[in-house]
């Protein structure tokens, strides 16, 4: 069996909420690069990927701001990653 993992960037902590970005891997070796994006999300929502037979392995901490750094920009927070198994 080998892995391949997706990371997904969610606009909420919600899984039914829109991917804004994303990362793919393929432990398999059956694609080269065995890391890269694209133009467009493998998946409109989170959910949509467990629908595919994704797993859920991690989500990320929800942590609020500090006082006074509300709307700064930084990283992604909502980052969610998934996995699959398949035959080599």
């Amino acid at each position: 069996m080998r892995q391949r993992v997706l990371v997904l960037y969610l606009t909420t902590s919600a899984l039914d909420s829109k991917v804004v970005g994303w990362s793919r891997y393929d432990g398999t070796g059956r694609t080269t690069p065995t890391a890269g994006d694209s133009d467009e999300p493998p998946y409109t929502t989170g959910l949509d990927a467990l629908l595919d037979g994704w797993r859920l392995i991690q989500a990320s901490q929800l942590l609020p701001p500090s006082p006074g750094h509300e709307y700064d920009v930084s990283f992604l927070k909502h980052e969610f990653f998934f996995e699959q198994l398949v035959d080599a």
